[in-house]
Formats: structure tokens, C-alpha cells, sequence
């Protein structure tokens, strides 16, 4: 059975305990885990540490944390405390995110996004893991330190974020799962290929991995509403976040509507980008509508085989209250 979880809102909420409030009623409806995302709001490390001192038994996890602001031995000391935090409940996502915000929030050059990622997987596995660092890669060159501190003893399994063939085969190759966002039912199936070729290429057992599907959702009794919200998301994401969400479309099959969403977002009529973001995109996508529709647009996708695991998430739009009515209409 496809386990369901939670994305937390991308946007900015009123107040950290938003975000362990709304964390707490996944807990309590049994959602399996929460995933916060981290873009240029809210630190993800900080908002996690609260909702691990918030909640009992959910599962957390970054989604993601890109591989560009935080060095890898950093970013092994987080897990390694944040796994120390919430008794052992993290799962970490990584990724390269993109340059529209590694480059223009974090000032730093996208270079060689799949290497780097890789890298990160190995360099977190071995301080993980408690043994002494010693690493030669090709961004990378690091020695003569081990984790201060004892490791976890369950090391959180790390999972690697993409959209495209060669990234996410990286994820079945190196990572121990892979985070998808942003796809389409076949746009999927495509990519699951390209996930089991790498799993076969790392010589892995396919058994041991998992495959998180980010699927943004919006169920109210105002049906039309939940999509209006549907819209301005993906349009935002196409139009404002660089050419990878454009390009992902493309791939799936949408590129006349990616491209046209985005060139109207370019020239400044936002209005008119949601608008082009017409019913078909937005179900390949989404799940979005009355309570009933956005239950049937999201069992298409957990019907796919291979896919493990639906993180619900909302629209960039969406208020604390229509968060919570889409949490609770959709919960496991």
C-alpha cells in the first residue's frame, strides 16, 4: 500500500507553530511522516526541531535541503543531531535545488549539480556512519576528522531530489530513495525507469528503496477555489522559479503550455499565466478540487507502481484554514 505524507507549506506561514500545529494534526490523523521544504523562508533544520518537540511518533524530513548552503560535513553534523532530536524518526532529502536560488539567494555557483549530489550521499554516509573522513572526489577533497559526537545508531536514510533522466537515476544508483515533484502520471512512469536503471546499475535491491512523490493537493467544498489555488502554484513554479520546472513539462508532454505559461509570467501578466494553466495541466499534476475530486485525482497517482509514498502538499496560496481542510479530507 502507498503510504500518504505530508509537504509542508512552501510558503510563509503567520508563525513557526503553524507549521507544528498543522504537523501535529498529521500525527493525529496518521499521516506517516512530514516533509518541510526549505527555500527562503524558514530554515527547515530549526521549524523540524520544533515539530520533533511538537510530535510523538510522525516521521520528519527535510524536502530538500540543497547541496550548495550547507558544506557536506555540516550538513552530516545536522542529521546526525536532528536524528539525535526526534529519537530517531528523520529521513533526509537532498538535492541541487536550482540556480534561481542557489545562485541568486545563496550566491553561489550551480556547478556541476549530479557530482555534487553524489558526493553529499557519500561524504553524509561515511560521517554517518562514525567512521574518520577521508575523501577524494572531484569537488570534494576532505580528511582527518571523524563526528565528534556518537553517530545515530539507525543512520536516517537519505533520499535524492530530481526531475530529470540522469538525476534521477543518480537517486537509484547512490541515495536511498528518490523525491519526485512536479509530475505527471506517465511523466512518472518515464522517470521510474530511469530510477530502476540506476538501482540496477548500483547493483541495489529495489526492495530497500523508496520513491516520494510531492503531489500538490487542495480539497475544499469550494472546488473551484481549490483549483484557482492550483493554478497560481504551478503557474508561479513555471513561470518564476528558472527553466526546470519549464523543462520537466516539457519532457512530460506540455511543452507549448509550460512555454506559454512562462512567457506570459516574463511579461508581467501573472493573471493571464494562471489562466493559461488550463484543466488538463493542472489535473496531470495535482490534485485539486471538492473534497471527492482531489481524493480521485490523487489515487491515479497512487495506483502507479513503484511510486511508495504520496507527500500531500498545498498550493503557495493556500490559508492555514484550506491547509487543514486538505489535510483532513485527504488523510490516510
Amino acid at each position: 500500500m502507498t503510504a500518504r505524507t505530508v509537504h509542508l507549506p512552501v510558503a510563509a506561514q503567520p508563525g513557526l507553530e503553524d507549521l507544528v500545529s498543522l504537523s501535529r494534526r498529521a500525527e493525529d490523523l496518521g499521516y506517516e511522516r512530514v516533509w518541510m521544504p526549505e527555500t527562503w523562508g524558514r530554515d527547515a533544520v530549526t521549524a523540524l526541531t520544533s515539530i520533533a518537540h511538537g510530535t510523538d511518533s510522525i516521521g520528519l524530513g527535510p524536502s530538500i535541503l540543497n547541496v550548495y548552503s550547507r558544506s557536506p560535513a555540516l550538513l552530516a553534523q545536522t542529521a546526525a543531531t536532528l536524528q539525535e532530536v526526534s529519537d530517531g524518526r528523520l529521513r533526509l532529502g537532498i538535492g541541487p535545488s536550482g540556480p534561481a536560488v542557489v545562485e541568486g539567494w545563496h550566491g553561489v555557483d550551480f556547478d556541476r549539480p549530479l557530482r555534487r549530489t553524489r558526493e553529499y550521499v557519500e561524504i553524509l554516509r561515511t560521517v554517518l556512519a562514525g567512521e574518520r573522513l577521508e575523501y577524494d572526489g572531484e569537488v570534494f577533497s576532505l580528511s582527518g576528522f571523524r563526528l565528534r559526537c556518537d553517530p545515530p545508531a539507525s543512520p536516517p536514510d537519505i533520499d535524492a531530489a530530481g526531475m530529470g533522466p540522469k538525476s534521477v537515476e543518480l537517486a537509484g544508483r547512490f541515495a536511498d530513495g528518490w523525491h519526485a515533484i512536479v509530475m505527471t502520471p506517465d511523466g512518472l512512469r518515464d522517470r521510474l525507469e530511469d530510477f530502476r536503471r540506476g538501482v540496477d546499475l548500483g547493483g541495489r535491491d529495489p526492495d530497500d528503496l523508496t520513491v516520494t512523490l510531492s503531489l500538490t493537493a487542495c480539497a475544499l467544498s469550494d472546488g473551484e477555489r481549490a483549483r484557482r489555488l492550483g493554478r497560481q502554484h504551478l503557474a508561479f513554479y513555471v513561470g518564476a522559479m528558472g527553466t526546470y520546472y519549464r523543462e520537466s513539462l516539457s519532457r512530460q508532454g506540455y511543452e507549448a503550455e509550460a512555454n506559454d505559461v512562462a512567457a506570459t509570467w516574463a511579461s508581467g501578466e501573472q493573471e493571464a499565466a494562471i489562466e493559461a494553466v488550463d484543466d488538463d495541466l493542472l489535473d496531470a499534476v495535482s490534485a485539486c478540487g471538492t473534497p471527492d475530486r482531489a481524493r480521485e485525482e490523487l489515487r491515479k497517482f497512487e495506483s502507479i507502481e513503484g511510486v511508495d509514498e504520496i507527500a500531500v502538499g498545498f498550493p503557495r496560496g493556500a490559508d492555514v484554514e484550506e491547509q487543514r481542510a486538505t489535510l483532513e479530507a485527504l488523510a490516510p
